[in-house]
């Protein structure tokens, strides 16, 4: 990479390759949840994930690039250690309350990655591009906000 503008291209299939990782992450938690408002919110983020990633799509058509190409090994590291923690947990209660704990590092990295990007697109001059990555970065943080009032509302309590 050689500027700007081929950095944001990586970022952008780097941040297409975890949305598509968590298609097929996301069912998985699911399934292991036991409380219905904690499943319904990965059932919600998986239809809202599958909309980010079309939102990818558009963007990388209008610059004229891949959308694929890039391999995010951090999102394929923190599928992992969902994945680890899925088959280590004991009880339902704690199987929740360390779903949301890993769902909540996925959308602090989606966070960061989705900040970063749409930061780089005001500097590149493409404002309708920021808008539609500003979209998808209000929708994580609204995913990480509602984890939280799971969590604190009454998932980690039911854990002790």
């Amino acid at each position: 990479m050689k500027d700007l503008k081929e950095l944001f291209e990586h970022q952008l299939q780097d941040l297409y390759s975890a949305e598509n990782q968590l298609v097929v992450a996301l069912p998985k938690m699911a399934k292991k949840a036991s409380d219905s408002k904690l499943k319904k919110a990965f059932e919600d983020h998986l239809e809202e994930t599958k909309e980010q990633k079309e939102r990818l799509e558009e963007i990388c058509e209008e610059l004229g690039i891949e959308p694929d190409g890039e391999k995010c090994k951090a999102m394929e590291g923190l599928i992992k250690e969902a994945e680890s923690f899925m088959q280590e947990a004991e009880g339902k209660e704690v199987m929740d309350a360390g779903l949301i704990a890993e769902a909540q590092r996925v959308e602090h990295y989606e966070i960061s990655g989705y900040g970063t990007a749409v930061r780089f697109a005001k500097e590149l001059g493409h404002n309708s591009i920021a808008k539609k990555l500003q979209q998808t970065l209000d929708e994580e943080y609204d995913a990480d906000n509602k984890l939280d009032e799971l969590a604190e509302g009454r998932l980690n309590k039911k854990a002790k």
